[in-house]
């Protein structure tokens, strides 16, 4: 019997959730790292984005979603939201209980960050809901007491990717804007705090013309799962995958920017579990 669990467990899907596309950063980057895992992905487009929310609602709509993904067999959930790690990370765990496991996207990240962080000045960009939580900083100290922080609420960044606003004079002029603030004058490392974020990755590395490290979260986020996946003996070893996508509202344009944001065809079905 025991056997026989652990071999559907590894045939299980992955559970992943964000409040749009930006968790989809984190499964494209899944799915190259670990090609025979299958793949739940749950985009909350009805309440996008989380940044803009309170810490009570961000917690109530990952509670639900993670009930959703659990009720889907998922073997481990990622939750590929830096707004909702830093709020409803221990609320998820609560609902996952201790069989599932549960990964966020900032403890892999800090963890790699504090390994240089006595030498460099770090700053972080986010929506209002990552800053406002300050966890970067203080996950941060604590590994790292002499570590030089600075976090800056970014709010426009997210829905601007949202809304397909890459490359452009529109996303050149916000990105400029944010980056030039005096908060994160002197900066050595840029943590880029939002999974939206490495989409717009380019963009910013070019406006600091190599200057400032600009941290991709999403690969740092993928090596970290492997590998915790690999130790829990939960590694996929069947080649034949299936990926299913989710979403809270359905638009055709969402669909559109999500294919090509993934890098692959994709259907999205609207499930709503608010009814």
């Amino acid at each position: 019997m025991l056997f026989l669990y652990l071999y559907l467990m590894k045939k299980s899907p992955i559970g992943i959730f964000d409040s749009g596309i930006g968790g989809l950063t984190i499964a494209h980057a899944l799915k190259k790292k670990l090609p025979n895992e299958n793949i739940i992905y749950f985009g909350d487009t009805e309440h996008l984005p989380y940044g803009e929310k309170s810490k009570t609602a961000i917690q109530n709509f990952s509670k639900k979603i993670t009930q959703f993904l659990l009720e889907k067999k998922c073997k481990t959930i990622i939750i590929a939201c830096n707004s909702a790690s830093s709020v409803a990370y221990a609320s998820v765990k609560e609902i996952a209980g201790n069989i599932i496991p549960v990964f966020n996207v900032i403890h892999p990240v800090v963890a790699e960050v504090v390994k240089q962080c006595s030498e460099y000045n770090i700053g972080v960009i986010g929506t209002k809901a990552t800053i406002q939580s300050n966890i970067y900083e203080k996950e941060i100290k604590a590994l790292c007491s002499s570590a030089k922080v600075s976090s800056l609420a970014t709010p426009l960044l997210a829905p601007m990717i949202e809304e397909g606003f890459i490359n452009e004079d529109i996303s050149h002029t916000i990105i400029a804007n944010y980056l030039s603030n005096k908060q994160l004058a002197d900066i050595d490392h840029l943590i880029l705090a939002c999974t939206h974020y490495p989409l717009i990755h380019q963009e910013i590395k070019d406006y600091y013309k190599g200057t400032v490290d600009v941290i991709d979260s999403s690969n740092i986020v993928v090596e970290y799962i492997a590998k915790q996946l690999k130790n829990n003996n939960l590694l996929n070893d069947n080649n034949q995958t299936e990926h299913h996508f989710y979403v809270s509202n359905y638009t055709e344009s969402f669909e559109k920017s999500a294919q090509f944001f993934f890098q692959e065809d994709l259907k999205l079905k609207e499930v709503n579990l608010w009814d």
